[in-house]
């Protein structure tokens, strides 16, 4: 063969070279990748549902993550038995426990990056534990937009706060509220006479024990205190005149709790009063009882079990949503209750923020028929 035949020949090959090199970029290009640049490789690059760039397909990716929302399943669904023995952490653990769903969708967003099919369906565990522990609490439980008026009264508890930063505002709120009773907890000798004569045009009638008090537009009597363990008076017994019937209402400010680096979660003096309450509201002679106040827990804290166990709450009945109370600027926690026996809450709410660190809460009640 020529030199000419042969230069032919080479050129001949590297024409079909460089349709094949076209063809497979078109090809490329139709699958909606762009086509591979000088010394990269195609298709076993491409990060996919399928296989990633290492080869690991999408169930076998994301372990890690997946074990992260398996472990928050576990909280979720198994917290009581988180002891309390070392700093009361189950308490600590369930005084926050709603917000455990947040871990849902930070696990969600790398799990999606990295296209793990493991990863989210090992999220569906935690999601379906919180659902079935909260989501009722999403929906209004009201009795319709007439509730309130139609009810037989209104109540509202708050802690004031002995440093409350705008006690005008306190009153105009309270005063405002349509309550029949109000109960107030953190009552200081220097600000009780201002709520006695701020209060008194709408409540007549009210009762003062240590730091705590009720103020009602009906009338009350056979008061006595309430001991919980404490030295000191936070806690009261006392009979409202309804007119309804009498009625049996319980105020309390059980003792605070503090979080520690060396102690935990510092319950173990709150613990003992809701022991002490819980035994007093059991003992109750009434049918109809309210309980109001600041007890410085959650209805899922298991050591408030004691009076959470034969009372229900108004929140958890008649509300909607989770009735945050504290603290006031971001609530994060209902420690604030207002619980009840042998009556019907018929609407539950919370009200704006005032002078105090923490948010008044209110709830309308039926007696049952």
């Amino acid at each position: 063969m020529t030199q000419a035949h042969e230069a032919t020949a080479a050129d001949g090959a590297a024409a079909d070279g460089a349709a094949a090199d076209g063809a497979a970029a078109d090809g490329a290009a139709a699958d909606g990748a762009a086509p591979p640049g000088p010394g990269e490789s195609a298709a076993p690059g491409r990060w996919t549902w399928g296989r990633d760039r290492r080869g690991s397909t999408t169930w076998r990716r994301g372990w890690v993550l997946a074990g992260a929302a398996l472990l928050l399943a576990l909280l979720l669904g198994c917290h009581r038995t988180l002891p309390n023995t070392f700093g009361n952490l189950g308490s600590l653990l369930e005084t926050f426990l709603p917000w455990l769903g947040l871990g849902v969708p930070v696990l969600l967003v790398p799990a999606l990056g990295r296209r793990s099919a493991t990863a989210l369906v090992a999220l569906l565990v935690p999601t379906t534990l919180w659902f079935l522990l909260f989501g009722s609490l999403l929906t209004d439980k009201s009795s319709g937009p007439g509730a309130r008026g139609s009810s037989s009264f209104t109540v509202l508890n708050h802690n004031v706060a002995a440093d409350n930063s705008d006690m005008p505002g306190t009153l105009r709120l309270l005063n405002g509220s349509g309550a029949k009773l109000v109960a107030l907890e953190e009552l200081t000798g220097t600000a009780l006479p201002a709520y006695t004569a701020g209060l008194a045009a709408k409540y007549p009638y009210h009762v003062v024990e240590g730091t705590v008090g009720l103020w009602s537009a009906y009338p009350v009597g056979d008061t006595r205190v309430v001991d919980i363990r404490i030295g000191w008076t936070r806690a009261f017994r006392t009979q409202v005149a309804t007119p309804q019937g009498p009625l049996a209402v319980y105020v309390a400010h059980l003792p605070s709790v503090r979080v520690k680096f060396d102690d935990g979660f510092t319950a173990g003096q709150r613990d003992a009063s809701a022991q002490a309450l819980g035994q007093a509201v059991a003992a109750e002679p009434l049918a109809q009882v309210l309980l109001l106040g600041d007890l410085n827990g959650t209805m899922n804290d298991r050591s408030l079990a004691p009076v959470t166990a034969q009372l229900r709450s108004a929140q958890g009945s008649a509300g909607s949503g989770f009735g945050f109370s504290w603290p006031a600027d971001f609530p994060m926690a209902r420690i604030d209750q207002i619980m009840s026996r042998g009556m019907k809450p018929t609407d539950s709410w919370v009200l704006p923020a005032d002078g105090s660190d923490h948010r008044a809460i209110a709830a309308a009640y039926q007696y049952h028929r």
